[in-house]
């Protein structure tokens, strides 16, 4: 899909029919896979109803609600598109008939609905369910990577260009569109004849929800953690906020499933572990674009309304539902964000809730920030011990946080010749330029 929106300054009409992409392009690609199945034409006509929005709102005024105006569009957009190629089909049947060489099943009519499940949405869900949700839960399919779920949702459902998605990875466009070609083929031609794009099951819906969060959640990383590359880049270059996307994605996702008891709950914690995080973003690095850690942030600099909201959310979250991974993510993050200052961190709280998120998800990434902690309130030696045993994870064998960590923590124990050695190999390891500087400082800061 073409993106409407444009680096340059932009007129008021330009600035609405921008906001209105933003708004309403996953929505209405939903609404067009939801009544005819998936084809790339989808993509198309809702690429030519924006078209036609910057031509005729600017002069015939704007709609009432542009959202029923581009499904509209659309959808007569597609009828157009389905009947070429109905057309086009017919035609290579007549020549492959004359040839004579059996030809294929031609096109379902124009307007025919795809398969059940696409057609009346998924069983379990209301019918009045937004687009969206439904367009979620099909780029998250299990047949896909995680790689393949992000390109897809940020392009299907984000309506970022592949142009925009592959300069926020910092990879070829030709990679990326790869990538997102692929998973499109790939949903085309699921296993057991499945519908393309198809919704799961009901019994499936809970493990769908969760790639979704997933899904959301590495977006926001992607755009947190490459905050300080982007800052060296030149005025010119094109920049997509990979969090700010993110989130408003988890704040449709909340809205979306807050009448889903088994859900709410951790959507909640998804949107506020990313608000909480997010409070935080304006004092993460320095005006040279370097990193600053938690401890040495200056926390006027944080969004207090973010925290607020944050906070209502999890409290909500917390009172309404089972605890889930997102939750308590989100309540490690506001035990940093209410503490004044960083001496006043309730490290205790935090171990506990590592405690509790570990036995949820065993992952070594958890298992490390617990050993943080453990560092927090017992000491540098016995969090030494636990990362040691961490080793032999595979989740972290190429990672360079388990060398990152242990030199914070022989810092913390007074041994800098060893502290600077494993902050050199992390550096070493790591694919960040900017998390590459900030561990070059931490092993030159080592006097010993």
């Amino acid at each position: 899909m073409a993106n409407p929106e444009r680096p340059a300054r932009m007129s008021a009409d330009q600035r609405a029919v921008a906001q209105a992409w933003r708004e309403h392009a996953g929505t209405v690609v939903g609404a067009l896979i939801r009544r005819f199945g998936y084809s790339p034409s989808c993509e198309d006509a809702v690429s030519e109803a924006f078209a036609a929005a910057s031509a005729q709102w600017p002069s015939g005024g704007h709609p009432d609600d542009p959202r029923a105006w581009l499904i509209r569009v659309a959808e007569r957009r597609m009828i157009d598109l389905l009947r070429s190629e109905r057309a086009r089909d017919r035609r290579q049947a007549t020549h492959a008939a004359a040839a004579g060489v059996a030809a294929g099943t031609p096109n379902a009519e124009p307007g025919a609905a795809g398969p059940a499940d696409q057609r009346h949405g998924l069983a379990g869900l209301s019918a009045d369910t937004d687009d969206t949700l439904e367009l979620l839960l099909r780029c998250c399919a299990d047949e896909l990577s995680r790689t393949s779920q992000v390109a897809l949702t940020l392009r299907v459902v984000a309506g970022l260009s592949t142009e925009q998605i592959a300069a926020a990875f910092a990879v070829p466009e030709s990679t990326m569109a790869q990538r997102i070609s692929r998973a499109k083929t790939q949903l085309r031609h699921t296993r057991d004849g499945a519908a393309p794009f198809a919704l799961p099951e009901p019994t499936q819906l809970a493990g769908r929800l969760d790639s979704v969060r997933d899904v959301l959640h590495v977006i926001y990383q992607a755009g947190y953690l490459t905050d300080g590359a982007r800052h060296r880049q030149p005025p010119q270059a094109q920049h997509v906020d990979l969090a700010g996307q993110a989130i408003d994605l988890a704040r449709q996702l909340h809205l979306l499933t807050r009448r889903m008891p088994t859900e709410a709950a951790e959507s909640a914690g998804l949107l506020a572990l990313l608000l909480l995080t997010e409070a935080r973003r304006a004092a993460r690095l320095d005006p040279g674009g370097d990193l600053i850690d938690l401890e040495h942030q200056d926390r006027s600099r944080w969004n207090t309304e973010q925290i607020t909201e944050g906070n209502r959310l999890l409290q909500a979250g917390l009172r309404s539902g089972p605890v889930g991974r997102f939750q308590l993510q989100a309540a490690i993050a506001a035990c940093h964000d209410q503490a004044p200052t960083a001496d006043a961190t309730d490290w205790a709280q935090i171990l506990t809730l590592y405690r509790m998120l570990y036995r949820l998800a065993p992952h070594g990434v958890v298992a490390l920030n617990l050993a943080v902690a453990v560092a927090m309130t017992s000491g540098p030696e016995p969090a030494l011990r636990l990362v040691d045993a961490l080793e032999s994870d595979g989740a972290l064998r190429h990672s360079h946080r388990i060398a990152a960590v242990r030199g914070h923590l022989l810092e913390r124990a007074g041994r800098p010749v060893e502290a600077k050695k494993a902050f050199l190999a992390a550096a070493a390891a790591t694919r960040s330029v900017v998390e590459q500087r900030y561990l070059n400082a931490k092993a030159a800061a080592q006097i010993g």
